[in-house]
């Protein structure tokens, strides 16, 4: 089964894509087709890597916590079709407004509704061949004032709980032997650290899905850090912690 379209013989000519373990983005890309606006959305290098290494044109994404559409956005530009769902109705409002100014082929269809609720993967009879998921960092950011969003669950368990949900429904609509990515960091609460990272792997790894990655990445542009960087050097050693620069990207395979 082949799940991209590299050419191998042309191996060498693939500078575009990365292979190791540590990837390092001075900035986030912009255009009229990527915003900054939206705090707590990913970069669109994420999507793009893993679309370029686990899709073939015109094959399925999947996204369910949308955002701002940054991985609509991509699949657009790449030529892939793509379905995302995002809680928020503004937002699922954007995304279309967004995509309908960015070149590129394919489908990409957006809903708005509940990743927790398997219903909303039953409104299409369709299989994925790549799921790439960006939750919420528990309540790091908190994106809406609706109960049901992840960023509002009022403890660890429900969080994990509900990101447990979303991945019974996600792996119920992606291809065997297809790649599920996972883009999260971890948090401080209450002068600990909480390993949503390890956290949230454990669980897929739980779900029988084999780990082929942890790649590591930068955080330069954090918009709650960026401006107080003297406040949270003095927060770090006044409390004994240290300042997050990274947060993870796990590669799975079903």
């Amino acid at each position: 089964m082949k799940i991209n379209d590299l050419d191998l013989r042309r191996w060498k000519e693939y500078d575009e894509i990365l292979t190791d373990s540590l990837w390092i983005f001075e900035r986030r890309e912009r255009g009229f087709t990527r915003t900054g606006e939206y705090h707590g959305n990913f970069i669109p290098q994420i999507p793009r890597q893993a679309m370029l290494r686990f899709t073939r044109k015109n094959e399925w994404v999947l996204d369910p916590f949308a955002g701002l559409g940054t991985t609509l956005i991509e699949a657009r530009i790449l030529g892939r079709n793509s379905m995302g769902i995002e809680l928020v109705e503004d937002n699922v409002r954007k995304i279309r407004e967004i995509l309908s100014r960015t070149p590129g082929e394919g489908i990409q269809e957006v809903v708005q509704g509940d990743s927790m609720d398997p219903e909303v993967f039953r409104m299409y009879d369709r299989r994925y061949q790549l799921a790439i998921l960006h939750p919420p960092y528990w309540k790091a950011i908190r994106f809406s004032d609706d109960p049901r969003d992840m960023s509002n669950l009022p403890d660890l368990n429900s969080f994990l709980g509900g990101f447990s949900r979303v991945l019974d429904n996600t792996l119920g609509v992606l291809d065997g032997g297809r790649y599920l990515v996972l883009v999260i960091g971890d948090i401080y609460d209450d002068g600990e650290i909480i390993p949503l990272g390890f956290l949230t792997m454990d669980i897929v790894l739980k779900k029988g899905l084999k780990l082929k990655g942890i790649v590591v990445k930068n955080i330069e542009e954090n918009r709650g850090k960026r401006n107080k960087r003297s406040l949270w050097r003095y927060r770090a050693l006044k409390n004994g912690l240290y300042v997050f620069k990274h947060e993870y990207i796990f590669f799975f395979q079903k």
